[in-house]
């Protein structure tokens, strides 16, 4: 029940992980999602009908290095057992760190159209990563990176069984947690843009550092 709990925290952690790079790509990134696919694929099919002026190649770029994140880390992590795992920890300290190396291209260097592009596809290939891993790890409704989902089945629950269903869950929790991590990103980037991935970097390691700690204390 413990390690369920802990395990619950962790991937609500970076689901507010992703409200947070969400935010900074689409503000930040010429209006590309870095976690949440579905708006990229909605953004694309736009811009390639040239509405709006909407991007076409960040967008494609994110879709790409998102798919070859998750395939490299599903491929990875194919033969570990469900939850936390050495090869995990590897999947999740890759994600982090392509986070951390985004968050210090983009200080040190000033947002052109490339940067723009290389910073946008790096976040998405560790947002791959990342989801990857929340799939291995196994929390029911917690995805990190999708919420879609989890408000239909919320809501689907809420109405339908309303007598059996507890309005205050995990599925809540994690719209809630995708929800003030945008808030803040937004925030943030209005003092640096940079500072969104770092702060994110930040809370990605924390997760691996328990998580990876967890793990270790329960196999020794």
């Amino acid at each position: 029940m413990e390690d369920a709990s802990r395990h619950l925290g962790l991937m609500l952690a970076l689901t507010f992980v992703t409200g947070l790079v969400d935010a900074g790509g689409y503000l930040g990134l010429d209006r590309v999602f870095v976690g949440n696919m579905t708006g990229n694929v909605v953004i694309l099919g736009m811009g390639a009908a040239g509405a709006d002026g909407l991007p076409v190649l960040g967008p494609a770029l994110a879709l790409g290095t998102f798919i070859f994140g998750a395939g490299l880390a599903g491929l990875s992590m194919r033969s570990s057992p469900t939850g936390w795992s050495p090869r995990l920890t590897a999947v999740a300290v890759t994600s982090v760190l392509l986070v951390a190396a985004t968050a210090v291209m983009l200080a040190i260097t000033s947002t052109d159209s490339t940067v723009v592009i290389v910073a946008a596809a790096m976040t998405a290939c560790a947002m791959g990563m990342q989801a990857a891993a929340a799939r291995k790890v196994g929390v029911a409704d917690v995805t990190t990176v999708v919420v879609t989902s989890t408000i239909t089945v919320w809501a689907t629950d809420m109405f339908a069984r309303p007598q059996r269903t507890t309005i205050v869950n995990r599925r809540l929790a994690a719209i809630v947690a995708i929800l003030v991590g945008a808030l803040v990103g937004a925030l943030l980037e209005q003092v640096a843009l940079w500072l969104v991935f770092a702060v994110a970097a930040g809370i990605g390691a924390a997760v691996v550092w328990i998580g990876h700690a967890s793990s270790r204390t329960k196999t020794g």
